[in-house]
């Protein structure tokens, strides 16, 4: 009797145990489901929010730096095309020409050398005149040069100072000439920074001024949120522009290596050398040829209700760049040095 009794309770705990074990399976159950569902709104919500377009876009004025071609070239047509009026800055007549002949007659266009406070100033007025009493709604910062690019030790400071000048000291002194008219309309200012500006791989001015366009646009962005402006970063990977031309990089290499010491030459090596040049030609393939990636990005950033604070365009920025960019620096410098030794040992078995 006390046997039979003695499994009776065992069974019954075994039932209890299992009605317990099926509630918090149900419990865990209902529990993803409403994270699914909350999850679901969310992204709904999110995809609404910044799908919300601008009214009235025909009566606002954009003005975009380097439209000679790349980015700038595309994104001025874009808008054109999109009833903006657009004021596009050219460092050449002929891109202002090659412009004229591509889009209607609403896109107006001056010639522009960020480098010079003179032509900055003269460009600012220009500007105001086309604009008048509506004050400017957006401010593209695009223009912007790469080169030289190269270990630290092979450039001088006139090579650091190149780059600079243009990519964001001469960002910073259009952006503030232009500040007064972009308060005056409650506008956008994005200012193209680059994958670089979150993670420095190579030596010279690039990366620097990128890390720099990024910080003086969270300053902006900030101070300026109290006017109604927003201020937005984009980031694009490697695309195939007139920065990106691997012609180019490997003339500037070549200059700046037959100019060096003899010193230092020898301290780095003809290896070095061989390596940044083949480098150079191979990097042609990986580059991403579909510029619109970016340009849309921009236009969002000046048509949008609700624009990002930052947009990320090309796998390579989305794959490598960002999340290097959160990971420990000794652990992406273990790993960066891990792809460079592979990486010359590759190119020095190439054929020259």
């Amino acid at each position: 009797m006390t046997t039979i009794l003695r499994i009776v309770s065992d069974c019954g705990g075994c039932f209890v145990m299992q009605e317990s074990f099926l509630h918090r399976e149900r419990q865990n159950t209902t529990m993803w489901f409403w994270l699914l569902v909350i999850m679901g709104f969310y992204f709904l919500f999110r995809w609404y929010w910044y799908r919300q377009i601008l009214q009235n876009l025909t009566d606002k004025y954009v003005f975009i730096t380097g439209c000679d071609s790349g980015f700038g070239n595309l994104l001025a047509r874009q808008l054109d095309e999109q009833g903006l009026r657009v004021l596009a800055a050219c460092l050449t007549q002929r891109g202002t020409e090659q412009l004229k002949e591509a889009t209607s007659q609403r896109l107006q266009t001056v010639i522009l050398d960020v480098t010079d406070s003179e032509n900055v100033a003269a460009a600012a007025s220009w500007v105001k005149q086309q604009v008048g009493d509506r004050g400017l709604w957006g401010l593209v910062n695009n223009a912007g040069i790469s080169s030289p690019i190269a270990p630290n030790g092979w450039l001088t400071k006139n090579d650091f100072c190149k780059v600079l000048n243009v990519n964001l000291v001469g960002m910073i002194d259009v952006t503030l000439s232009l500040l007064p008219l972009i308060r005056k309309a409650k506008g956008r200012i994005v200012n193209v920074s680059s994958g670089a500006g979150r993670l420095s791989l190579t030596g010279g001015g690039y990366s620097i001024s990128k890390y720099g366009v990024e910080a003086f646009s969270d300053s902006l962005r900030r101070e300026l949120c109290s006017f109604g402006v927003k201020v937005c970063i984009i980031e694009p990977g490697a695309f195939k522009t007139h920065i990106t031309d691997p012609k180019y990089f490997q003339e500037t290499i070549k200059q700046i290596w037959s100019h060096l010491p003899e010193e230092t030459k020898e301290s780095y090596g003809k290896s070095s050398y061989d390596i940044y040049f083949k480098n150079m030609h191979s990097s042609v393939d990986v580059v991403s040829s579909k510029l619109s990636l970016v340009t849309d990005c921009m236009e969002h950033a000046l048509t949008a209700v609700h624009p990002h604070t930052r947009y990320s365009a090309g796998w390579d920025v989305k794959l490598i760049y960002l999340p290097l960019s959160y990971l420990p620096t000794s652990l992406v410098d273990f790993l960066w040095s891990l792809v460079t030794v592979s990486l010359a040992k590759m190119l020095l078995k190439q054929d020259p």
